[in-house]
């Protein structure tokens, strides 16, 4: 991104559409201390169990999804716990921990990773 692109004010739920039975995403910024990635999830789609190296900040744009992260020092292949999050709620999903995204609704949020 360019300077210039960078110091236009936009609109951050105008900035990816919705597609059907899909997960988009756009990566608004990345360099060496992380990223910051855009999501739009169609309802009922999502991201399946992965774990990633850096905690990441989830802020929910538009709609409601489920959110499952590994309790802490829970067993491998141990049930997620289970958040609702909705439209101005943030969640963290820490560290090496395995996380889940299910849409419950047509769905935006902003990632923001961090690299450690």
């Amino acid at each position: 991104m360019s300077n210039e692109e960078a110091q236009i004010v936009k609109q951050l739920s105008g900035m990816l559409q919705y597609q059907a039975a899909s997960v988009v995403s756009r990566v608004l910024l990345k360099n060496k201390g992380g990223t910051v990635t855009l999501f739009a999830f169609s309802k009922d789609e999502g991201l399946s169990e992965h774990t990633a190296p850096f905690d990441a900040l989830v802020q929910v744009i538009e709609g409601e999804a489920e959110i499952g992260i590994a309790p802490a020092e829970a067993p491998a292949g141990s049930a997620l716990e289970t958040f609702q999050v909705r439209a101005g709620e943030i969640i963290t999903l820490p560290a090496n921990r395995a996380h889940a995204v299910k849409a419950t609704t047509d769905f935006k949020m902003l990632l923001t990773m961090i690299r450690a």
